[in-house]
């Protein structure tokens, strides 16, 4: 499990390394996830190597949202001011997302029924 959170560690780093040094808009979080899905992906990390991490990481993941949620009660006035387009914003966002979503599994789902045949 140690070597799992230090891949994971050391690819935040980078990613946070890259993000700072090429002054990008992404976070680095952000960029160290994509690290880690490039890594896979080459095989240059094994999954085994990272799953004990990721799982116990997962199975605390509630806890990840506490600070959002004070951070969200230190704006409170703001967001009871601006209610309406925020929930607007957020159902269309949705909606959005949902039907991107469905747009690229039919693709990959194509992708896939013409890859075995």
């Amino acid at each position: 499990m140690a070597r799992g959170f230090a891949i994971l560690l050391l690819l935040q780093f980078l990613g946070e390394m890259i993000s700072a040094g090429l002054n990008l808009p992404i976070p680095g979080n952000v960029i160290g996830m994509g690290l880690l899905l490039l890594a896979l992906n080459l095989k240059l990390v094994r999954t085994q190597w990272v799953e004990d991490a990721v799982e116990l990481l997962l199975s605390h993941l509630a806890l990840f949202f506490v600070p959002a949620g004070v951070g969200v009660m230190v704006y409170f006035d703001l967001i009871a001011a601006e209610w309406f387009p925020i929930t607007v914003s957020t159902v269309l966002s949705t909606f959005v997302v949902m039907a991107v979503t469905g747009w690229v599994a039919k693709l990959l789902e194509k992708q896939g029924a013409a890859h075995d045949a």
